[in-house]
């Protein structure tokens, strides 16, 4: 492996940060309802964020798999829309220091990027790292969005419970990060958002605000949500709107309604999923639901 060290550098010398929550949120991945996209732009639209590291991006990306943005105007090109990987230091609304890293996820040398964030994370004595994903699920809108979450020790997602036995699925460098940094013995932990599989290509503003209101409840940090509140406000109405037009949808979502009520009645309103916000479809059915869209993700990537 080429020094994991040389792959990204400082912008400038960084304060005592004490021991900061480090956010993962890169782009490429399973990101249902756009909600990681939205937690993230939330994030970075709310608080005062500068870049405190860059990577070397020119050496993982595949410009042929994913081909930046060129604008061309008349008879010149005008702008070129680079791709940055980026370590921003936030403070929330307490004023904590936090970092956050951004930009679309390596094509190329996983082991080395998960190795430098591994070793910049030690540098900026980061406690906790946490990553945000989100994942199409047989739910309907109409019932409190649900969270799963992991961990590389228990005692970081006390109170959420394991939704499956087994499932092997596509790999992401944000869990092969955890995965690393758990067989180092440092803390990390991740939440991936449960959005209504029939929304999944369409933003769905609720499940960014439950990824942010998970990390605060993980980590202490004060998150701005109230513009994903207002947001994910409109979006249901405008899904009640559109399921009232057709028969077939709502009848889906009558279905979907009946499933998840049947769960929580069995479980005696204990949800396995969502501590705090209501139960879901048995296991079996989540995890076809997750097989399914994974194996449709990697596909583009898988042919020539």
């Amino acid at each position: 492996m080429l020094d994991p060290h040389e792959l990204y550098e400082l912008t400038d010398e960084l304060p005592d940060l004490g021991q900061p929550v480090l956010i993962q949120a890169l782009t490429g991945f399973v990101d249902a309802g756009s909600a990681t996209r939205l937690a993230r732009e939330q994030l970075l639209s709310s608080l005062d964020a500068r870049p405190v590291a860059r990577f070397d991006l020119d050496q993982m990306f595949d410009y042929r798999s994913r081909r930046p943005v060129m604008t061309f105007v008349e008879d010149h090109w005008e702008a070129y829309d680079e791709p940055a990987l980026e370590l921003h230091l936030l403070q929330d609304d307490d004023e904590t220091p936090f970092l956050l890293l951004t930009g679309p996820e390596p094509d190329l040398q996983w082991e080395r990027f998960v190795a430098a964030v591994a070793g910049l994370s030690a540098r900026l004595d980061v406690r906790l790292t946490v990553g945000l994903n989100s994942i199409p699920m047989a739910v309907p809108h109409t019932r409190p969005t649900g969270v799963t979450a992991h961990a590389t020790r228990p005692e970081l997602i006390a109170g959420y419970e394991p939704w499956l036995q087994r499932v092997q699925v596509p790999g992401s460098v944000g869990h092969l990060l955890e995965y690393r940094l758990g067989q180092q013995g440092r803390d990390a932990l991740g939440f991936a958002a449960h959005v209504p599989h029939y929304v999944a290509q369409t933003e769905f503003p609720a499940a960014a605000e439950v990824l942010l209101s998970s990390i605060s409840r993980s980590t202490g940090l004060l998150l701005p949500g109230d513009g994903l509140r207002a947001a994910a406000e409109v979006v249901r109405v405008e899904i009640d709107r559109q399921v009232a037009q057709t028969e077939d949808a709502g009848a889906l979502v009558r279905a979907l309604e009946e499933q998840y009520d049947a769960f929580a009645r069995g479980r005696g309103g204990k949800n396995l999923l969502a501590p705090d916000s209501g139960p879901l479809p048995t296991a079996d059915e989540l995890g076809a639901e997750l097989e399914r869209f994974l194996a449709e993700q990697s596909r583009p990537n898988d042919t020539p």
